[in-house]
């Protein structure tokens, strides 16, 4: 077994224009002080990182490291979710959807998938260039508007949807094969992988790509009711990237999973500050070390309630404190009584 690593924190809903999230010194100076050791780094802002250059030049790889490093800190994996959420858009979202790519592929759903498949392929070798073998993103979606089968869906649109999406995802997952890295698809509501069942159909669909990993974030799991504990049991060999987000779904009889439209505040369901809703981290945390997971615990901050700064504060002490610590040794070893063939076939009865 292996001591899960952190904690650390996804940047992604920190990073602005004050300070001191505008710069990636500052930032980092920020997450140190709260005690994080790894940040998970966003690839679409080049004042914290410039992803083309990254994959480019090894120099510039290795500078971004040391800077980082100078804190403290470690990357503990490159993000997409935004490029890989532009990797496949159904025609319904084009317009909302423009807003993460530069403006000059908006209104060209063809040129904005060539760019997102692009800046995947870069992701892919910055991800080698600065020494990780993990990845975080989305998978984007063609199918989610047809999630819930009203009007009745025509036969195999689902299964269309799914070889589409693996005829797209194919070659950015072989790009990381050939750089080393695991693509760890957040399992997440509105992208086609929303669930095991569609990452499932996704697996086969990709002929079980060694690459097509996941990111475990069990707060989505708890707003879709799904088992999140013994999705540990079915997917760990597949698990290489951890959010510690937490979540909290309270039905009422006006509403339920699908949330009437109402805010993320009125919601049933609805994400948490670490240690402030109801998944069970510690039973997660047992089953990760159990499984021998190897990667980091990052934070995600999503709180429609508390503070983005007392939550990562806490968020920072909420993962040391569910970090463990892996023995080395069996509680009763100190009981054995050694190890002689000749004594256990005695016991067994086998002696001639």
């Amino acid at each position: 077994m292996t001591t899960i690593k952190g904690p650390a924190v996804f940047l992604a809903q920190f990073i602005s224009d004050e300070a001191p999230f505008n710069t990636l010194e500052n930032i980092c100076e920020w997450a140190a002080g709260l005690g994080f050791k790894g940040i998970q780094m966003p690839t679409l802002d080049a004042r914290f990182i410039d992803l083309q250059k990254a994959a480019e030049s090894k120099t510039y790889a290795d500078e971004l490291k040391g800077k980082i490093a100078s804190y403290g800190l470690e990357i503990t994996e490159l993000s997409t979710h935004l490029q890989g959420q532009l990797v496949a858009v159904h025609p319904a979202y084009d317009d909302l959807f423009d807003a993460f790519a530069p403006k000059e592929v908006h209104k060209n759903p063809k040129a904005r998938t060539d760019w997102a498949v692009q800046q995947m392929k870069y992701a892919a070798k910055a991800s080698q260039n600065l020494g990780l073998n993990a990845h975080a993103t989305f998978s984007g979606s063609l199918l989610w508007q047809y999630f819930h089968p009203w009007p009745q869906r025509p036969a195999g649109l689902v299964e269309e949807g799914f070889a589409e999406l693996a005829k797209r995802w194919t070659p950015i997952l072989n790009e990381f094969d050939q750089c080393g890295v695991d693509v760890c698809y957040e399992i997440h509501p509105g992208e086609d992988l929303f669930d095991g069942e569609t990452y499932e159909m996704f697996l086969a669909a990709v002929k079980n790509h060694p690459r097509a990993c996941l990111l475990y974030d069990p707060s989505h799991f708890v707003l879709q009711q799904l088992d999140y504990i013994q999705y540990i049991d079915f997917y760990h060999e597949r698990i290489k990237a951890f959010h510690v987000k937490d979540a909290e779904f309270n039905p009422t009889g006006k509403q339920g999973t699908f949330g009437g439209y109402q805010s993320w505040a009125n919601r049933a369901g609805r994400y948490r500050s670490p240690g402030d809703g109801q998944v069970d981290f510690k039973t997660i945390f047992s089953k990760l070390a159990q499984y021998d997971f190897k990667g980091w615990a990052v934070m995600e901050w999503e709180c429609c309630i508390k503070n983005q700064q007392d939550g990562a504060r806490e968020g920072s002490e909420f993962i040391k404190k569910h970090i463990i610590n892996v023995t080395d040794k069996a509680f009763d070893d100190f009981a054995a009584s050694g190890s002689d063939s000749a004594f256990n076939k005695k016991i067994l009865g086998l002696q001639d």
